[in-house]
């Protein structure tokens, strides 16, 4: 697996950087935003896991182990006959915040209006992580035009946003405590 034994290599001090496969690139490069955004995404996640139940703890702790699979399919370009088979998203990740949001948001009323990322601590910050999702997924859907990734990573962080949005949701009392935006206002 992976084994760090020096933290600082100096091989990034020109500006670029080592990809999954050991070829070099920009650390502008878009497939780089695209992977160094999901990791802010995965930060944003740890900070609401302070605020959360415990319930809502393990669904977050396995979506961030499951965002550094995301990470490590978006650093390693696909290629044919690689030297090393690389980590890929797993089928059915999807699939799984998909059950997750029709069972949170099946006890939460229908909205009447639009909400502000706003509540208690915990909603605010998975709203936070939700449009730092929302973000990655924009630089991977542009990435995905340019180049050849899996396209289970741009359905998994589509879902990933809709799911943040409905927890957020429960975590402001099943929806009770959620700021309405109120338009002209």
């Amino acid at each position: 697996m992976v084994r760090l034994t020096k933290i600082y290599t100096k091989t990034g001090d020109k500006g670029d950087t080592g990809l999954g496969d050991g070829s070099r690139v920009a650390k502008h490069d878009l497939r780089v935003e695209a992977y160094g955004t999901v990791d802010e995404a995965n930060a944003v996640i740890g900070l609401a896991r302070l605020h959360v139940d415990d319930e809502l703890d393990v669904i977050l702790a396995r979506i961030q182990n499951d965002l550094f699979d995301v990470g490590a399919d978006l650093c390693t370009p696909i290629v044919e006959n690689p030297k090393y088979p690389p980590l890929r998203l797993a089928e059915g990740k999807t699939v799984e915040l998909e059950q997750e949001i029709d069972r949170f948001n099946a006890d939460i009323p229908s909205l009447r209006s639009f909400i502000l990322p706003a509540g208690n601590a915990a909603a605010t910050h998975l709203h936070h992580a939700r449009t730092v999702t929302r973000r990655a997924e924009r630089i991977i859907a542009q990435l995905q035009e340019e180049q050849d990734i899996s396209p289970l990573v741009l359905e998994y962080m589509n879902r990933l946003s809709d799911l943040l949005f409905v927890l957020a949701r429960h975590a402001n009392n099943q929806g009770k405590d959620d700021v309405l935006w109120v338009p002209g206002k």
